[in-house]
């Protein structure tokens, strides 16, 4: 059900209330979000990876294809994303500070993950109907920035304290 909602809630961003609903999620959900959302974009590539009658692997059982998939596509997909997601995060904290807002990283990645679910989605669905390379998906980087640029600028200023 809390995965419903934050799926619910991230395509609903930058808007305001599904932003702070968002960051009433937890760090532990918000990373299985990602796993799932993962899995989900993976599938395009494990029905081509079942389906190929040529190339690595193709003379392997079926569940051997699996493994063999998860462990040459699905694991380093999903390093290479949370590898991204944490310099998108590092980068916005950044911007935060030039634009005075008070953030944390944790919160950017949070929002930085949540961002992906559309471009994750339209890739995913174009995938399945149209071959697309997975080169596709450095297209939506643009996308998340611009989305997190949006979101640092709805959170408040930091209030200067005075002595």
């Amino acid at each position: 059900m809390i995965f419903l909602q934050a799926f619910l809630h991230s395509i609903k961003l930058p808007n305001k209330k599904a932003m702070f609903q968002l960051n009433r999620i937890g760090m532990d959900i918000a990373v299985l979000y990602m796993f799932i959302l993962l899995l989900l974009v993976s599938v395009p590539a494990l029905i081509e990876r079942l389906t190929a009658t040529s190339g690595p692997g193709t003379d392997l059982n079926i569940f051997f294809r699996i493994i063999y998939f998860f462990i040459f596509y699905y694991l380093p997909m999903t390093v290479i994303v949370f590898l991204l997601l944490s310099l998108i995060a590092y980068i916005s904290v950044g911007i935060a500070k030039l634009m005075k807002r008070k953030l944390r990283f944790a919160i950017l990645w949070k929002m930085s993950a949540y961002t992906t679910t559309i471009p994750f989605i339209l890739y995913t669905i174009i995938a399945l109907i149209y071959p697309v390379s997975d080169s596709f998906l450095w297209l939506f980087l643009i996308y998340t920035f611009v989305f997190l640029i949006k979101i640092i600028s709805v959170y408040p200023k930091r209030r200067i304290r005075t002595p």
